[in-house]
């Protein structure tokens, strides 16, 4: 049995992912970085890992577990940042609740799903992504100084998780666990 790629992560609605692949198609035509368009936007809180087919049962049986106890919260995105010299992404204005809602999950993973301490994310920065990997540092000097004064605002209410799995070439939102069981 092949294995499989899978993500864990918070995806904003269906507008707003619009919007942010909008600036993915602005970074992918303007400063020839694409790799970003491989998946929908998302803030990452479970970085990608393999496992067996036979293994999502598991997976998505504790994740509706761990989000049946999780409260809605508000995301405010403000402006841009970066992981110089090749990440662009959106700017979290309230990190607590998303890093709170991070390390709950961190023991979820670990005891109850089994994923190793080499698989789980230690480092935690909240972002949603615009140009990363394929951006060149040339290009990214380029694009910083214009992105870094652009104004972006918008906000979106983190009501669920959301399990991408890998297509072979692209991500796909593949399942979702509404928090505190609320009706979708």
């Amino acid at each position: 049995m092949s294995k499989q790629l899978y993500l864990i992560a918070l995806v904003p609605h269906e507008k707003l992912r619009d919007d942010i692949s909008e600036l993915k198609l602005e970074m992918k035509e303007r400063f020839n970085a694409s790799h970003a368009l491989k998946a929908p936007a998302h803030i990452t809180l479970q970085m990608p890992f393999r496992r067996d087919e036979e293994f999502e049962e598991t997976l998505t049986a504790g994740l509706d577990s761990f989000t049946a106890g999780q409260q809605p919260f508000e995301i405010e995105i403000n402006g841009f940042d970066a992981f110089p010299p090749r990440v662009l992404f959106l700017k979290i204005d309230n990190h607590s609740p998303v890093v709170e809602l991070h390390s709950d999950l961190q023991p979820v993973l670990r005891e109850n799903l089994g994923l190793s301490d080499k698989e789980i994310m230690d480092r935690f920065h909240p972002h949603l992504t615009i140009a990363t990997r394929d951006l060149s540092k040339k290009m990214f000097n380029k694009a910083w100084p214009e992105f870094k004064e652009r104004k972006f605002r918008a906000s979106f209410t983190a009501d669920r998780l959301h399990l991408l799995k890998h297509n072979g070439k692209n991500w796909d939102l593949y399942r979702e666990f509404l928090f505190d069981n609320i009706e979708s």
